[in-house]
C-alpha cells in the first residue's frame, strides 16, 4: 500500500471513506501519531483517488445528492462548517470593514494597535506597553482586521480563502488558528516596529499562509497542498515592488512592508517545522 494523505486527528472522513468506496478505490486509513494516514491499495487508482480529495478538500458533493438539499447555499454551509476558522476571519474583517463605514474613526482608535487621538491637530498615540498593562491585549492582533478600502478588503480575503481553506481542511482548525495568531500579532509588531502606528489588514496573514502552503506543496508533495508557481511569483514580485520607491510614484506608497515581510517569514518558519516533521515520518 501507498500512503497518499495525513489527515489531522479530529477532522471527520466519514464522508471521504465513503466515497472512496463508492468509487471503489481500494483503501485503508491508520492511525499515526501524526494524524489519520489514508493508504492507497492499488496505485493505478492514484488518480481517481485524487479527484475524490481535491472534491472533499474544497466541500464539493462526492456522490448524488437529492435535488432539494443540492443547492448552492447548502453547499456552502457544508464547507463553513469544515473551515470555522476561514470564515470566521472574512466575517471578522467584514464586519470591521462595515463598522467602519458607519462609526468611522472611532473603530480605528479601539482596533489600532496603539490608542490614538487627536490633540491640537495634530494625531497623539499611546504606548504599546501601557496598553497591553491596561489589558487591552486585542491590540496586538486587531489591526489584522482593518482595512481601508474595498480593493484592500477583497484581495485579502480573496487569498485568505485560498489558502486558509486548503490549511484548515488539511491541517486542522487549530494550526489555521496559531498561524492566524503567530503572524497576525508577528506582522503587526513588525510594522509598529518599523516605526508605523496606523496601518491594518490581513495581507501578513495571507503571505504567512502563502509560505506556509508552498513549503508543504514543495517538501511534502503528498499532503495535498497547492499553489501555482506563478502565483508564489507573482506575490513575492509584489511584496517587493511595494518595498521601491518607484510603488509610491504610482500610488502603491502606503502599503505594509514590513507586515507582509513578518508574515512571510512566520509562515515559512511553521512551513519548514510542520513540513520536517512530516518527511521525518
Amino acid at each position: 500500500m501507498f500512503r497518499v494523505l495525513m489527515v489531522p486527528h479530529g477532522v471527520d472522513i466519514r464522508e471521504l471513506r465513503q466515497a472512496l468506496w463508492a468509487h471503489r478505490i481500494g483503501h485503508r486509513f491508520t492511525e499515526e501519531d501524526e494524524g489519520q494516514a489514508l493508504w492507497l491499495v492499488d496505485p493505478e487508482q492514484h488518480q481517481a483517488m485524487m479527484d475524490v480529495i481535491t472534491r472533499w478538500q474544497k466541500g464539493e458533493a462526492l456522490t448524488p445528492i437529492p435535488a432539494a438539499s443540492a443547492g448552492q447555499f447548502s453547499q456552502w454551509q457544508r464547507v463553513a462548517r469544515r473551515v470555522p476558522v476561514t470564515v470566521a476571519i472574512i466575517v471578522l474583517c467584514l464586519a470591521v470593514f462595515a463598522a467602519m463605514a458607519i462609526w468611522g474613526d472611532l473603530v480605528l482608535v479601539w482596533l489600532a494597535i496603539v490608542p490614538l487621538g487627536v490633540s491640537g491637530g495634530s494625531l497623539v498615540t499611546g504606548s504599546l506597553v501601557d496598553s497591553l498593562a491596561s489589558g487591552q491585549v486585542w491590540r496586538l492582533l486587531s489591526p489584522a482586521f482593518l482595512h481601508f478600502g474595498w480593493m484592500h478588503l477583497i484581495f485579502n480575503l480573496m487569498w485568505t480563502w485560498y489558502f486558509g481553506r486548503q490549511v484548515e481542511l488539511l491541517h486542522g482548525s487549530m494550526r489555521m488558528l496559531l498561524i492566524l495568531l503567530v503572524a497576525g500579532i508577528g506582522a503587526n509588531l513588525a510594522q509598529y516596529l518599523a516605526g508605523t502606528v496606523l496601518f491594518g489588514g490581513m495581507s501578513g496573514v495571507v503571505y504567512a499562509l502563502l509560505g506556509y502552503v508552498w513549503l508543504m506543496s514543495r517538501r511534502v508533495p503528498q499532503s495535498g497542498f497547492f499553489v501555482p508557481q506563478m502565483l508564489v511569483v507573482f506575490m513575492v514580485i509584489w511584496m517587493i515592488f511595494t518595498m521601491t520607491d518607484f510603488a509610491g510614484l504610482v500610488g502603491f506608497g502606503n502599503v505594509a512592508n514590513e507586515a507582509h515581510l513578518g508574515g512571510l517569514l512566520v509562515g515559512l518558519t511553521l512551513g519548514w517545522y510542520h513540513s520536517r516533521k512530516s518527511v521525518q515520518h
